[in-house]
């Protein structure tokens, strides 16, 4: 089992920046794709960013492309999302995910087994 914890967020205005950190435990995630998503309230999860196994590719919403990037470690067995240009409609729960397949990663939340706690990103305007 992979055990997933996120941090780094909390309250930003508009047009600032947050850098969130994902720490995986108990497995190496070197064989893992991983996935940023997001649920403001009174909407449904939604895949914000993935990032494949190695690395080499990754792959972005049409809303924060551009604006976040997501990047690994797999030396420190952590995932990040930096998110700049911050805008209020990013305010959300945040959530790292990761899927056990060394090919091309997925935006379905379904397909994801393993899930962190999450953390609140608050955009103020």
């Amino acid at each position: 089992q992979v055990q997933l914890v996120e941090s780094g967020g909390g309250l930003v205005q508009a047009g600032g920046s947050l850098r969130l950190s994902c720490a995986a435990y108990r497995r190496t995630i070197s064989n893992y794709a991983m996935g940023w998503f997001r649920q403001a309230p009174g909407k449904e999860r939604e895949f914000v960013a993935a990032i494949n196994w190695s690395g080499g590719n990754t792959y972005y919403a049409d809303s924060v492309k551009g604006r976040f990037t997501i990047s690994r470690d797999n030396a420190k067995n952590t995932v990040y999302l930096q998110m700049n240009s911050l805008k209020p409609e990013d305010t959300a729960v945040y959530y790292c995910a990761a899927d056990r397949t060394l090919g091309t990663p997925v935006r379905e939340v379904g397909k994801y087994g393993y899930w962190g706690q999450g953390t609140q990103v608050t955009v103020s305007s």
